[in-house]
């Protein structure tokens, strides 16, 4: 996989839009707790797309895409909490979960390929 390729770049723009909303938190809404849990999740999609774009087999490789799906995911819900909880206004909460859908849409693709280019590779 290449390093310069979607999912690296959109992971990489997403985490950035997480580290200003973890600022944003903490400096305005003076919120602690959630904050910290979004801030790791949300740039872990990204950490783990970087190792798997340097994993040493395609095992690897897989096995962090699909980590960093998991990441995604549980982003997916802190940022649903902190919006229904009001901590977030709607439309930037939306506009968050927005962007990790599709995070979550390609790496979902990335890995079901993978997947299939295992299985067959096995036989």
């Amino acid at each position: 996989m290449k390093s310069n390729n979607v999912i690296v770049e959109k992971s990489h723009a997403f985490a950035l839009r997480i580290v200003k909303l973890y600022k944003y938190l903490i400096e305005e809404k003076r919120e602690y707790v959630l904050s910290k849990q979004i801030v790791r999740s949300g740039t872990s999609i990204g950490a783990n797309v970087e190792e798997a774009v340097g994993g040493y087999s395609e095992k690897e490789f897989l096995s962090k895409i699909i980590i960093a799906y998991k990441e995604a995911r549980e982003t997916q819900y802190w940022l649903r909490l902190m919006r229904d909880s009001e901590f977030l206004d709607v439309e930037l909460a939306n506009s968050l979960i927005k962007d990790v859908d599709e995070l979550l849409r390609i790496l979902g693709s990335i890995s079901l390929t993978m997947k299939q280019k295992l299985k067959a590779s096995s036989q």
